[in-house]
């Protein structure tokens, strides 16, 4: 039985979960003291937070909440892409916070080049914005997923369709 055994390696962020963190961290803000009176808010439009606040400080307070609660329901921080604070209507400020979903090409190619310059018997292949790798040791492909768990790349990574 030498059949080929694959994998596929993406990145992909729950949008119900963060909806959900979302919603409770402002059900926090609107409960708290030192947010009495504030504009604060953080909202979700497509692929983009929109994290509103009176100023820098209590914006920073804002997306310590956020991500204290994005932490809490299993939400990596890594997929989050901070824009500059900017100012905003009514003497308010505002910060954009892209979400990325799957890998862009520069990560690939790096995941690539790990996976190649790590010697094992295996063979990945970049498929729009995941990653397939194949390879005929179910043992070679689990050290790939141990190498990429250790690796410092800016992207929160899932193996899913192990075969």
């Amino acid at each position: 039985m030498s059949s080929e055994n694959s994998f596929d390696i993406v990145s992909k962020l729950d949008l119900q979960e963060m909806n959900n963190a979302i919603n409770q961290a402002e059900k926090e803000i609107a409960t708290r003291f030192d947010f009495k009176g504030s504009k604060s808010s953080i909202s979700l439009e497509k692929e983009e937070l929109v994290v509103v606040s009176d100023d820098d400080f209590k914006l920073q307070n804002v997306l310590d909440i956020l991500q204290s609660k994005m932490a809490k329901r299993g939400i990596s921080l890594k997929n989050l892409e901070y824009g500059k604070v900017e100012p905003a209507a009514g003497s308010t400020v505002r910060q954009r916070i892209k979400v990325k979903q799957g890998i862009d090409q520069d990560n690939a190619k790096k995941i690539n080049v790990l996976i190649r310059d790590s010697k094992l018997k295996v063979k990945s292949q970049i498929q729009g914005d995941q990653i397939r790798v194949t390879g005929k040791s179910k043992d070679d492909l689990q050290q790939v997923m141990a190498l990429l768990r250790k690796a410092d790349i800016s992207l929160d990574l899932q193996f899913i369709n192990f075969r």
